[in-house]
């Protein structure tokens, strides 16, 4: 696929691994430089004085070929020596940094402390990397995401990796939101009404997707944005593949499935893809007016995401022509 303009610009929000995978399966059909990612920065924070990026991060291994396929998160061929030697020092070890990874991290701290903007940092690794996609982060500025539970406010690393997601949620918060801004190398891409495509990518709904969404800028463009918003369902059978996303929906009274999901986010999407084990929610999305493509979205292997990412965006090509001839 190739395309010599932003008109024909496909737009993807990602959160981490989930997400990630997706990105991968676009970016093996979309070669050229039309391909951009809104990627989710409420994870960031600092650790040892290091700035730390999990999403974008998990996307940048995802593009580069350099992800741990296996264990599902950080870079293939890790060792872990630099953990074992803080251990020794009595040093907190609960968010594991391994010694390939430790590079990025040092590296992006190093550049930020000289200047440079997360979105310039990210784009200087994404072309040493060989990637040709626009991996942007959500905003410059910092968006903390908040977890308010039953033992209290937690940062969400704390609450995610150090506590695994074990205390009840009760709500959550993105410090900061109402201050961000996209990104100045988003300003193209925002003047744009009208990309080929625009994908929601299977993930967390209020800790990839709604800090993202927190962004004023952001959600104003997909409210304002004349293609529609193809979003793929993070859950298979009810459950999520990875992560607290399942937990979460239950605790805060969603039902965790497709239909849940639309009572999340209400009708900030246009059209939704499902997995088969769900099949029986796109009658009832239908019912609403509401879109659906029922297929596989496990993504086991790199086929796996090449196929669903051919899927979403023919789904996405046949919503733009059934609107225009209802127009």
């Amino acid at each position: 696929m190739s395309a010599p303009g932003a008109a024909t610009r496909v737009v993807a929000f990602s959160g981490g691994v989930g997400g990630a995978k997706l990105v991968a399966g676009l970016a093996q059909i979309i070669t050229d430089d039309s391909l951009a990612v809104i990627v989710n920065t409420g994870d960031d924070f600092q650790h040892l004085g290091l700035s730390i990026s999990p999403d974008i991060d998990s996307v940048v291994y995802a593009l580069a070929g350099k992800n741990d396929v296996a264990r599902g998160w950080g870079r293939r061929d890790e060792s872990w020596r630099f953990m074992q030697a803080l251990a020794e020092v009595g040093a907190p070890t609960w968010f594991q940094l391994g010694d390939l990874d430790l590079a990025m991290h040092v590296w992006r701290t190093a550049r930020l402390n000289q200047g440079a903007a997360l979105s310039e940092v990210t784009a200087e690794i994404a072309a040493r990397f060989g990637i040709r996609a626009q991996i942007l982060p959500m905003s410059d500025d910092p968006v903390r995401t908040q977890v308010h539970t039953t033992q209290g406010t937690l940062e969400f690393q704390e609450y995610f990796v150090k506590l695994r997601s074990e205390p009840r949620v009760t709500g959550f918060e993105f410090s900061g939101s109402a201050a961000a801004a996209p990104p100045p190398a988003a300003r193209s891409l925002l003047d744009e009404s009208a990309p080929s495509a625009v994908i929601v990518c299977p993930s967390n709904p209020f800790v990839s997707i709604g800090p993202i969404l927190a962004v004023t800028a952001w959600s104003d463009w997909l409210r304002r944005c004349r293609s529609p918003v193809i979003a793929v369902s993070p859950f298979v059978g009810r459950q999520a593949l990875k992560g607290p996303a399942e937990k979460m929906m239950r605790e805060l009274g969603y039902e965790p499935s497709s239909m849940g999901l639309q009572t999340v986010y209400g009708r900030a999407f246009d059209a939704w893809v499902i997995d088969r084990a769900d099949a029986k929610d796109a009658d009832a999305l239908e019912a609403l007016g509401v879109p659906c493509l029922v297929t596989d979205t496990v993504m086991r292997t790199t086929d796996d995401q090449t196929k669903l990412a051919r899927a979403v965006l023919d789904f996405s090509a046949r919503v733009v022509a059934s609107a225009r001839r209802a127009g």
